[in-house]
């Protein structure tokens, strides 16, 4: 049997396809992402204020937030006057 160089990737797709559920999951986490970051590029944000300009719940905002600080996508900010919620901001 010839091994062909460059096609484990191929292979495992074919042998092991991804389950719909999975494929679905990923395209909202990447649909949030985007709605969260256009909402970032007007400015920095808590997570009270993203929940209702995105209309998600805080537990939801949170989550992905967590997500994109994680992999570098965003960075905190200040926190508010009151002492509860950070603000996020896109990382420059």
């Amino acid at each position: 049997m010839e091994i062909e160089k460059g096609k484990t990737a191929k292979y495992l797709k074919e042998k092991r396809p991804v389950p719909k559920e999975v494929t679905e999951q990923l395209k909202q986490f990447t649909r949030a992402k985007k709605q969260m970051l256009n909402a970032l590029k007007e400015g920095e944000k808590t997570v009270p204020q993203l929940a209702e300009a995105l209309q998600l719940s805080k537990d939801e905002v949170m989550f992905q937030l967590m997500s994109l600080l994680k992999y570098g996508f965003v960075e905190t900010g200040e926190i508010d006057d009151m002492d509860e919620y950070f603000s996020y901001k896109i990382k420059k």
